[in-house]
């Protein structure tokens, strides 16, 4: 009676780890890599980017990740996409609210992340305000190559479970650009 108490009140947690579990724990990571459903929050230029990584010459379909899903009761990753005003901020997090569990967020863009260059009473100043960010892809905006490295360190995340033991405040793992963009360096007025 109490192993099914703990099923039911853990899940998978509630069980022991034996051969038998610990075989289906990696199965079921695997599966949830591999088959995570992008809710999409697509609100400035990064958005045609993420649309871009979509389109046939990216093709995030090998990754089980074709099928954008306008419900976020089917979703499991949101890509927020470009800046969140502070309108926004609300209906984010009641997307993010509605998301079944477990759930991933991608951070796309300098604007997502940290506000970008509009550090002003409208913008939020990074998503991670509002919702955990698990991973964080730069650039202004970050290019397909950029977005798909993101999503392909959140499926090793995932498949190694290591987002599930630490669910407070999201992973906040930043990854490299690789769309070709170099960084810019910042240059401050009055300066040469």
């Amino acid at each position: 009676m109490g192993l099914i108490e703990n099923i039911q009140d853990d899940g998978l947690g509630g069980l022991e780890h034996n051969v038998v579990t610990g075989q289906l724990e990696k199965l079921v990571s695997w599966s949830r890599a591999r088959s995570s459903w992008p809710a999409t929050f697509g609100l400035a230029c990064c958005a045609i980017e993420m649309m871009a990584t979509g389109g046939s010459h990216y093709d995030i379909a090998r990754l089980g990740m074709e099928v954008f899903r306008a419900s976020p009761r089917q979703a499991d990753v949101m890509i927020v996409a470009g800046r969140v005003s502070q309108k926004m901020a609300p209906v984010l997090r009641q997307v993010y609210d509605q998301m079944m569990e477990p759930k991933w967020v991608i951070s796309m863009g300098v604007c997502a992340s940290s506000g970008g260059m509009f550090n002003n009473y409208a913008i939020v100043q990074g998503v991670d305000q509002i919702v955990p960010v698990d991973v964080y892809a730069p650039g202004c905006p970050p290019g397909p190559q950029t977005l798909l490295h993101a999503i392909n360190t959140l499926h090793t995340q995932i498949e190694s479970g290591e987002l599930l033991r630490r669910r407070q405040g999201g992973a906040g793992i930043v990854v490299e650009q690789l769309d070709g963009q170099g960084e810019t360096q910042l240059v401050r007025l009055g300066q040469k």
